[in-house]
């Protein structure tokens, strides 16, 4: 990695305009709408009061592979995607314009042998305005650019999952086609949808997106933290720990502390963590009772 050249990188400001179409398009892809009678996933999916789903700020102005560019010299094929967080300063609203601003924040080398880790960062406003209506952060693992320099000494502290069993599991199947309609919001690697490519990747066909993932745990923590209503989640992170198969069921382990929920998921059908550390801020009042 040419750490000298990606630092310099600026990227452009990214508008990008969310129709209702793209909103409803994103939560399908991320499986709402799997009983199309609830009134708690109509409001994500059918345009008379529609709603954003939160977990759609991660994919809003998304600036693309400029990564795979051959200036960085990053070897992007050993990249993995590490680390993820959101925060919702506002709500974001069908039929508007937003606009992301990235930067990167910094890089750690592990040492020859052992990877880099780069640190971005994305603020989003609505067009013309001051007022940030959302903040989003992604690790990308570099494994083969060790050895590149830092910039910064320590890792981001990773948050813990309490050690006693968990106040709540969330179980929720994703369609053997989620992988399909997920890359229509924006994400077409293709070891998503050729299984040629996947294997080539080294994964038995292929993947689901890492952000869909992502988006099925925040249905887990919306429904049963904050009664199904978006406003009442402010922020989620977490790390991304194995790929989930489309058709898999994810199932969402969740320990309530006051205003914090802390959460990890594994997939059942092979009894794998997929997501860890995973830390959700909710309003402290709405938890849904077993």
């Amino acid at each position: 990695m040419n750490l000298e050249r990606l630092l310099a990188k600026r990227f452009p400001l990214i508008a990008h305009h969310i129709s209702p179409r793209d909103c409803i398009l994103y939560s399908l892809g991320i499986g709402v709408g799997a009983t199309p009678d609830d009134r708690d996933h109509l409001q994500f999916t059918y345009e008379d009061g529609l709603k954003v789903f939160p977990s759609m700020v991660n994919v809003i102005s998304h600036p693309g592979a400029w990564i795979k560019e051959p200036e960085f010299e990053v070897d992007w094929v050993k990249l993995l995607h590490g680390e993820q967080s959101f925060a919702i300063h506002r709500p974001l609203e069908p039929g508007k314009t937003y606009v992301g601003s990235y930067r990167i924040t910094g890089v750690i080398d592990k040492g020859v042998g052992k990877g880099a880790m780069l640190y971005l960062e994305k603020e989003l406003r609505e067009k013309d305005q001051a007022e940030i209506v959302g903040t989003v952060t992604s690790t990308y693992v570099l494994r083969g650019d060790g050895g590149c320099g830092s910039t910064i000494a320590n890792t981001p502290p990773i948050h813990s999952v309490p050690e006693r069993p968990a106040d709540f599991e969330c179980a929720i199947a994703t369609l053997p086609q989620a992988a399909l309609i997920y890359r229509l919001s924006g994400d077409y690697n293709p070891i998503h949808a050729d299984p040629e490519l996947a294997k080539k990747a080294g994964f038995d066909r292929p993947i689901l997106h890492g952000l869909c993932s992502f988006g099925v745990a925040t249905r887990a923590i919306l429904q049963t933290c904050c009664d199904s209503r978006p406003e009442r989640l402010r922020t989620m992170q977490l790390r991304f720990s194995a790929p989930v198969y489309p058709g898999e069921t994810v199932i969402t382990e969740i320990w309530r502390d006051g205003r914090i929920v802390s959460f990890r998921s594994r997939v059942a059908e092979r009894d794998v963590v997929v997501l860890n550390n995973g830390r959700a801020e909710v309003e402290a009042a709405y938890f849904h009772q077993p």
